[in-house]
């Protein structure tokens, strides 16, 4: 594999992990994985050497599980799985490109560990406002209420943000900063990849946030937010969002945090 760069995509599900993967793979220079039949063309689920995040809760659950975030440490690291690991995804790539890319959303917890068993890739965190990450993630997770997601929304961020201190290659890419402006989003990405920016971003469409947070109002009016939502909202706006829903901070602004490198 030395003769081709790593690109793994993570963020929770819901963050817009597919469409950015899409919108990479079409890129001349860059093999993704299309037409699998695995769920969202997701690499976890084209290999059996790691957990899938089913097996640490699924969505809305999973990073409060110790075991999904696996590390440099991860006996899955050894030798013997690593080389497991790569042969399985080769299957998948057109490795005539110099590129290649992986996405799945539990990648935000491993990408230390893919790290190990991929030196020298590029990794890139997909962050979206907790609003719509936490309602479009209830049709999955019922069970659980508003606070508890917005909860798991800043625990995994909390290791993600731990975890690219220890990155060499790393950038964080906010969803709403996609939408707002996709071609200067795509070509940051494509600088920070090494290639010509030859990506398309015309399929993106900006206005699909905007549901959410006028579902998000009409809960809150109607009390259907539970309660404690209000002593989350400091640790929400570390990552330069809040849960005001009338400001999505993170929504058209540049890049301005630790993580983007």
């Amino acid at each position: 594999m030395d003769q081709h760069t790593m690109a793994f995509v993570g963020g929770l599900h819901r963050s817009g992990t597919t469409l950015l993967a899409s919108l990479m793979a079409d890129h001349p220079q860059i093999s993704g994985f299309r037409n699998t039949g695995a769920p969202e063309d997701e690499g976890q689920h084209l290999q059996t050497v790691c957990p899938i995040d089913e097996h640490h809760g699924g969505p809305g659950r999973f990073a409060f599980t110790p075991e999904a975030h696996m590390t440099e440490t991860s006996p899955f690291a050894a030798p013997e799985p690593a080389r497991r690991l790569r042969e399985q995804w080769e299957r998948y790539w057109d490795l005539s490109r110099p590129v290649l890319l992986e996405k799945s959303p539990p990648n935000l917890l491993r990408f230390r560990f893919l790290q190990e068993v991929f030196p020298n890739s590029r990794f890139i965190l997909m962050m979206r406002h907790p609003v719509p990450v936490t309602l479009s993630t209830l049709k999955w997770a019922p069970a659980l209420t508003p606070r508890r997601l917005v909860e798991h929304w800043i625990h995994a961020h909390e290791i993600a943000l731990q975890d690219t201190l220890r990155l060499e290659h790393c950038m964080t890419v906010r969803y709403e900063n996609l939408m707002a402006r996709p071609a200067a989003t795509m070509a940051e990405i494509a600088e920070f990849l090494g290639l010509p920016d030859a990506f398309d971003a015309g399929r993106v469409d900006p206005k699909v946030n905007r549901d959410y947070f006028a579902r998000w109002r009409a809960l809150a009016s109607g009390g259907g937010l539970g309660e404690g939502l209000d002593a989350l909202e400091s640790a929400v706006n570390t990552y330069g969002y809040s849960l005001s829903a009338d400001a999505p901070r993170g929504s058209s602004s540049p890049l301005a945090d630790p993580w983007r490198s």
